[in-house]
């Protein structure tokens, strides 16, 4: 084995190493559908042994569920960063976390709104839909709504309708190049207002 092709062994803590692991393993199902990305592939990309993967993810399929849940993870403190102002203030605020976001991981995160190579799994549809879930909470509190409103499933409904416009225009940008940020942040943010200001309080009126 020649010194170009042999793994740059570091010593790290574990969670640096694991954490490394992770980041690999996310850019290669970035890069590639799931079935083209092998536990080899990962640790040759992480510089470590192959046994390490099944140490801290367990398998292959563990860690791509992990890499999933965590392209689409929206953390409870981003509704806090939000400004308390206009509903248009607050959505094109959120919206441009959101994009800042995406931007942040753009391979990862298309990885994980369209998963290739894996098939039919009910644990990938389950995360899937649990951020969706997540997601539109974070949504609705950041437009000044409240957990406690009797019809919160329904206007979380109406978000996670909105959450499909959301990932079919990051794809026009990011993968076909159709739409640039600037629209896709105009598109998101008006529908967004539309949908505070008009639809969910018709929604509740009836």
């Amino acid at each position: 084995m020649t010194t170009e092709s042999a793994p740059k062994w570091r010593r790290l803590e574990p969670d640096r190493r694991r954490e490394q692991i992770f980041a690999c393993a996310a850019e290669l199902f970035g890069e590639r559908p799931y079935a083209d990305v092998s536990t080899s592939d990962i640790a040759a990309r992480a510089g470590v042994a192959r046994g390490l993967i099944n140490h801290y993810f367990g398998t292959k399929r563990e860690l791509y569920l992990a890499v999933v849940r965590r392209a689409l993870n929206v953390p409870d403190g981003a509704v806090s960063l939000r400004p308390a102002g206009s509903t248009e203030e607050r959505a094109n605020a959120a919206v441009e976390w959101f994009l800042d976001m995406v931007s942040a991981q753009e391979t990862r995160w298309l990885a994980a709104i369209t998963p290739e190579g894996i098939g039919r799994d009910s644990e990938v549809d389950r995360i899937l839909d649990e951020a969706d879930r997540h997601a539109a909470d974070r949504v609705l509190e950041a437009l000044g709504f409240h957990r406690d409103d009797a019809r919160w499933e329904q206007f979380n409904a109406v978000v996670r309708a909105y959450a499909g416009m959301v990932k079919a225009a990051g794809r026009e940008w990011l993968v076909r190049g159709t739409l640039d940020r600037a629209q896709v942040h105009s598109l998101l943010s008006h529908v967004l207002c539309s949908l505070a200001d008009e639809v969910l309080p018709e929604l509740a009126a009836t």
